[in-house]
């Protein structure tokens, strides 16, 4: 009896049973999770601090006049009134849209025809994937120069030489209010192709083997099988792309501001996106409280654009 009360006094427990940490009395699902929020909790926090937090700052400053020199006055949806009255801003709107109405399903359309005969290159494929991604690598400013510098008129731009040598006249592009904006959009869809060629790729990569085999079996045709096994089975990569896209134009800003640097956005605002309005009322007018209105709009407008086409391509059960 006298050993048992010593055990149980050196144990530091009555009746001598041995300690049990908390950590022992939960279970394996629950220290999992644990260490799942121990690792995201920081980052999830430093998210917040630099995504939610000026978000939320944007909001509030939309229902303000601030111009930096004065503290914000709040001023209800004054700036909202004023940016649905203001002319100049259906405008923009019009060409935003242009940009992602029509860049969009050209440059997807491109981008997975070239994937998918690149992918049955086997001669110097690395290499020719490499050039195609190359222009995604390229600094937005560098590019855009360039391609300004193609749009000139002869002797310099060298578009309108090869115009000019196969007896076409020449074209203004930029310097036109009817054909800078599509000029522009070229030079965008140049742009992102690489990126999307690569990610088609890897789509068509992930597709088993088997099917293809077992449709030629059958004897389906390749039209056949492209309509009825490549297309559905790369549904998610075409999902990923048209999101990422279409936010890719209306978003666009740097080869607009770049090829236009003269008169950004111009000529006479043809090419003026949503982004560009905003930094020049923002840097330009120091209009801060209009620009953060003009800024909600185009959150909303990217959410809204964004959840419509999930829902629109979304998985069919």
């Amino acid at each position: 009896m006298a050993s048992i009360e010593q055990q149980g006094t050196a144990s530091g427990r009555p009746g001598g049973s041995p300690g049990i940490s908390f950590g022992d009395r939960l279970s394996i699902r629950t220290k999992r999770l644990l260490w799942v929020w121990g690792f995201l909790v920081l980052p999830i926090l430093f998210y917040a601090v630099i995504r939610f937090y000026p978000t939320a700052q944007a909001f509030w400053l939309s229902f303000t006049n601030w111009d930096l020199l004065r503290p914000a006055k709040f001023i209800g949806i004054a700036n909202y009134t004023k940016l649905f009255k203001d002319p100049q801003f259906w405008k923009v709107f019009r060409n935003t849209f242009t940009y992602l109405i029509i860049g969009m399903p050209i440059s997807l359309v491109l981008s997975f025809t070239i994937a998918f005969f690149l992918d049955r290159v086997r001669f110097m494929h690395g290499f020719i994937r490499a050039l195609y991604f190359l222009p995604y690598l390229t600094t937005a400013a560098a590019m855009a120069w360039v391609w300004r510098w193609f749009y000139q008129p002869p002797p310099i731009g060298i578009i309108n030489d090869v115009f000019g040598m196969l007896g076409i006249p020449q074209q203004p592009f930029i310097r036109s209010v009817d054909q800078a904006l599509y000029s522009i959009m070229v030079t965008a869809i140049w742009a992102g192709l690489g990126f999307q060629i690569i990610i088609f790729m890897a789509g068509l990569r992930a597709i088993p083997t088997t099917f293809y085999e077992a449709a030629r079996i059958d004897g389906l045709g390749e039209w056949a099988i492209l309509r009825k096994i490549t297309l559905p089975l790369l549904k998610p990569t075409t999902v990923f792309l048209v999101v990422f896209s279409s936010i890719g134009f209306l978003r666009i800003f740097d080869q607009v501001y770049n090829m236009t640097t003269n008169d950004p956005g111009g000529p006479l605002g043809s090419t003026k996106p949503l982004v560009l309005m905003i930094y020049q009322t923002a840097f330009n007018s120091y209009a801060m409280g209009y620009a953060a209105a003009q800024t909600v709009v185009l959150f909303s407008i990217l959410l809204v654009v964004s959840l419509l086409q999930l829902f629109i391509l979304r998985e069919k059960k």
